[in-house]
């Protein structure tokens, strides 16, 4: 197994990328028995008698638990929770990295949603938050909902909502690029999984012009009967146009395509497109068109990667929330948060607005601070602070 280790990438992963490491001394005897016992006795008693105290004398309003079931990891799909794990270490690593958050990654052993759900609530008592990661849809939808409801801590399933306000960023800054508003714009989202319906959610809240949704039959609309309830839904709230047909039917005359399906999206489908066409291939490794042949065609052109312009990567997004919503110990992150974070990472982009710049880079340091603010603001105004 040695051998492995000539791949870079492996090197880096042995022995795993986390480690714990104490806060405070244990040199004698005295240090001893304030962390640990007699001196750790009075703490616990005073937090029985008011646990909001383990927010202040524990780590626990500066965690989060990193879940999965490995169901639906990267481009890689059900894979297992064994095989997630790496993914979910380097999600904690990114939460300590970007935004000091502690993060602890669980994948469990079990994928029907009451055992998930019941699992997390039964580990919720350590944690200051739950990121829900890697789970596939449509069983994340429900396992999310049902979590908020259940606790009071903030839930939040990435695949979702952290693809959806980068999406929300970026897609601000290329309609101002071109003179426009969301308002103006009619879109496709090619994908219907968690992240295709969490973007088509924040694009209507924001205020979209009009936008159609497609799965792998085609265009969702209500006359459709092969729709699940998530489906249903989303078949209500979009498409005012009343469009049917293929993905690439949808796309004449459109001002913004969202891939997030990883099917592929002719040359001749982008070219279709309105005037100053706006176009982010989200999949990955690769992208539903060539960046090089969108370009073409499209003004502005995003992938999910990291060697072309304008990245939609999650990692702008995830980090300073959850930073923002723990500062205030919010009971939970609301949709005005989440346009709040968006609306404060399309801000740093200011007046270095371009083609090849409509989002940030992760390694910006204006990036986590401008949404932590934001977010912490929003909770507040929101009613969800305790803080």
């Amino acid at each position: 197994m040695e051998s492995l280790d000539l791949d870079p990438a492996f090197a880096l992963h042995r022995g795993g990328k986390l480690e714990v490491r104490s806060t405070v001394p244990v040199r004698n005897a005295d240090d001893l028995s304030l962390a640990y016992t007699p001196g750790v006795a009075r703490v616990c008693t005073a937090i029985a008698d008011n646990p909001d105290l383990v927010n202040d004398y524990t780590w626990v309003s500066n965690v989060v638990a990193v879940v999965s079931d490995g169901t639906a990891v990267l481009g890689l799909g059900d894979i297992g929770p064994a095989a997630a794990m790496p993914v979910m270490e380097g999600k904690a690593l990114l939460f300590k990295q970007f935004a000091d958050v502690d993060a602890v990654p669980i994948c469990i052993d079990c994928t029907d949603v009451d055992a998930i759900v019941e699992t997390v609530v039964r580990l919720a008592p350590s944690f200051g938050g739950i990121n829900l990661e890697d789970i596939s849809a449509p069983r994340c939808f429900e396992v999310e909902e049902r979590l908020r409801a259940l606790l009071d801590i903030p839930v939040f399933h990435d695949d979702q909502h952290g693809t959806a306000i980068v999406v929300l960023a970026a897609l601000r800054n290329a309609a101002r690029l071109t003179g426009r508003s969301l308002g103006d714009l009619r879109a496709v989202v090619a994908g219907a999984g968690a992240s295709g319906v969490a973007v088509s959610r924040i694009l209507l809240n924001a205020g979209i012009g009009d936008i159609a949704v497609s799965d792998s039959k085609g265009v969702i609309h209500v006359g459709r009967e092969d729709l699940n309830p998530v489906k249903r839904a989303l078949a209500r709230d979009t498409n005012k146009a009343g469009l049917s047909g293929s993905t690439e039917q949808a796309l004449a005359g459109a001002d913004v395509f969202v891939g997030l399906s990883g099917s592929t999206v002719s040359e001749r489908a982008i070219a279709a497109m309105a005037a100053d066409s706006i176009v982010f291939a989200l999949s990955n490794p690769t992208p539903e068109v060539d960046p090089a042949v969108a370009s073409r065609h499209a003004r502005v052109v995003a992938t999910g990667r990291s060697d072309y312009p304008n990245q939609i990567n999650n990692v702008l997004a995830f980090p300073g929330v959850f930073r923002g919503a723990l500062d205030v110990r919010a009971t939970t992150i609301t949709e005005n948060m989440k346009v709040a974070a968006a609306d404060a990472l399309a801000a740093v982009v200011g007046d270095d607005l371009a083609e090849s710049y409509v989002i940030p880079s992760p390694f910006d340091a204006r990036v986590a601070p401008a949404v932590i603010s934001a977010v912490a603001r929003q909770a507040r105004e929101d009613g969800v602070a305790r803080k």
